[in-house]
């Protein structure tokens, strides 16, 4: 059974939304903790505030076998707690390019995946949005959700969000760009990217272990 249906089930997952949605208003969802309320418009460095923005979505085939299989998968969340100067998606993650959605229709991309054949829903980008995303699944699922989730991010994740994601990812799939906290802070404007990185990574595998394969080859 896919991880978040027996937490839907027990009431949980809504709990996690409103946990994870206030953390919107000081916002700390990433490790900037830029602290700015974005309920109320706000934006901090991720430019993004309560509301959601997505460059696109349906099968994509950009990622690893094991993640597309036959069928793709992709939903691309615009902006980023990042400012990587080699970004091959500069102009949605650093200038901005998507259209402002509704979680309603969040959620009806998740299910239009679904019904397309993909095999799981691929979050790419998903940090600055995590609080927006579990509304979203929260509807998905009343609908009938039932794909895995795959969180892919650029790796600087907060364990304190990624703890309110516990039980609910079935798969991470973080880059480990910088081992160098001076070429981070050049390449990408952040701080301590290495020490974030590591903590991030080893949380993502307390919670799921080792990715597991199917006689498919799919994750």
């Amino acid at each position: 059974m896919t991880a978040y249906l027996s937490l839907y089930h027990s009431g949980e997952l809504a709990e996690r939304v409103e946990t994870a949605r206030s953390l919107l208003q000081n916002c700390r969802v990433c490790p900037r903790h830029c602290e700015v309320d974005r309920l109320n418009g706000e934006l901090g460095e991720c430019r993004t505030s309560a509301e959601i923005i997505i460059s696109s979505y349906g099968p994509h085939f950009g990622e690893e076998a094991p993640l597309v299989g036959r069928n793709g998968s992709g939903i691309f969340f615009t902006n980023c707690n990042l400012r990587c100067v080699f970004c091959q998606n500069y102009s949605i993650s650093q200038l901005g390019e998507g259209e402002k959605v509704s979680k309603e229709e969040l959620a009806y991309m998740m299910l239009s995946l679904q019904n397309k054949g993909c095999h799981n829903i691929n979050l790419v980008s998903p940090t600055h949005v995590v609080p927006q995303i579990l509304e979203a699944l929260e509807i998905a699922v009343k609908s009938g959700l039932r794909l895995p989730l795959v969180y892919n991010s650029g790796g600087y994740d907060s364990v304190e969000t990624l703890r309110l994601l516990d039980g609910v990812v079935d798969i991470y799939m973080p880059d480990m760009k910088y081992s160098d906290e001076k070429t981070a802070e050049k390449l990408s404007g952040v701080k301590n990217y290495p020490a974030i990185n590591r903590a991030a990574v080893k949380e993502m595998h307390r919670q799921v272990g080792d990715l597991q394969i199917d006689e498919d080859g799919i994750a």
